[in-house]
């Protein structure tokens, strides 16, 4: 009866050191991976110019600006009240 109990703990040790090997394996493979890769996003995006909403001062960027009569506005309703 021993001698099975401690057969038992033999496969789980074994069992554990195969699992143990292909979580190293998976790790070691997904480094390689990520040398391979370009740069993130995060380093790709360009800079975009900053303007000032003519009415109330706000910083933002020109693609999300509203341009009218010379000026940018950061919305519509401060496009229509004008320059401050």
């Amino acid at each position: 009866m021993l001698n099975a109990i401690s057969g038992g703990e033999d496969v789980f040790k074994i069992l554990l050191l195969i699992a143990i090997g292909f979580i190293v394996l998976a790790l070691f493979r997904a480094y390689q991976r990520s040398l391979g890769q370009p740069p993130s996003s995060r380093r790709e995006k360009t800079v975009e110019d900053m303007v000032k909403c003519a009415h109330c001062g706000v910083n933002l960027p020109r693609s999300e600006a509203i341009y009218s009569g010379g000026d940018f506005f950061c919305t519509p309703e401060h496009r229509q009240l004008g320059k401050k």
